[in-house]
């Protein structure tokens, strides 16, 4: 969906889902979304997605056959950039 389906021009092309984290009683499910690119494209993707969560929802309850699907909570991945800022503070160390 994220890659072809949703027509919003908020959501940027780099955009990837890296991890669904559902609720023990199933009720809601946290989708994190990392964004390749600057802060405003970052949020502006995850207003997008939020905004579409009816739709993607309706999708999810269609395609895996469910009786009801979570509430989606978009959630902005920021593991990456934190992993490109632990390698550099050792590359420092290292090095110095």
């Amino acid at each position: 969906m994220l890659a072809g389906e949703l027509k919003d021009p908020r959501i940027s092309t780099f955009a990837a889902i890296t991890e669904v984290r559902v609720s023990p009683d199933l009720k809601q499910a946290r989708v994190y979304v990392s964004v390749m690119g600057p802060e405003n494209e970052q949020k502006d993707t995850i207003k997008a997605l939020t905004a579409a969560s009816g739709f993607i929802r309706h999708e999810l309850t269609e395609r895996l056959q469910l009786r009801r699907s979570p509430e989606l909570l978009f959630v902005l991945d920021r593991s990456e950039e934190y992993g490109r800022h632990i390698d550099e503070l050792l590359r420092r160390t290292k090095s110095g």
